[in-house]
């Protein structure tokens, strides 16, 4: 297995494990992480203690990966990803991490997108645009 894709899975690992299993092995003390719903953290620390906080919230139950794109300092990983959180909260969606890499392989930048589960065809009785009445999440 290629070294940047076994990084990407000791990162996914440590949330299934709820562990963190050498963060600051990974990451650059910069690092620049930019969730798909907008948060961002700025360092490696920060980076930390959101890995840190959010595990007493939740759990993730399931991040698992699909493919790898690699091109230069660049890696894409398509997944899918699953989490509960203490509320009862179930969240699960597609999504995937453009990683930007250091000469050394170290994480520099990681910025994830998500994608909904739950398609549809909004033009399937016409040619009207029906949309489902739910709440839309925003990836």
């Amino acid at each position: 297995m290629d070294e940047r894709e076994k990084i990407i899975h000791l990162w996914f690992d440590m949330w299934i494990e709820q562990q963190d299993l050498g963060i600051d092995d990974i990451f650059v003390k910069d690092v620049i992480y930019i969730e798909s719903w907008g948060p961002k953290y700025n360092n490696c620390e920060k980076v930390k203690h959101w890995f840190n906080e959010w595990n007493t919230r939740g759990k993730v139950i399931c991040w698992d990966i699909k493919q790898f794109f690699h091109k230069d300092n660049q890696t894409i990983v398509e997944w899918y990803f699953k989490n509960e959180m203490n509320n009862g909260d179930i969240e699960d969606f597609d999504g995937i991490s453009l990683v930007k890499w250091t000469e050394d392989n170290k994480i520099k930048a990681l910025k994830e997108f998500g994608c909904n589960r739950t398609n549809y065809d909004p033009y399937q009785y016409g040619n009207t645009t029906n949309f489902r009445d739910e709440k839309i999440n925003w990836f």
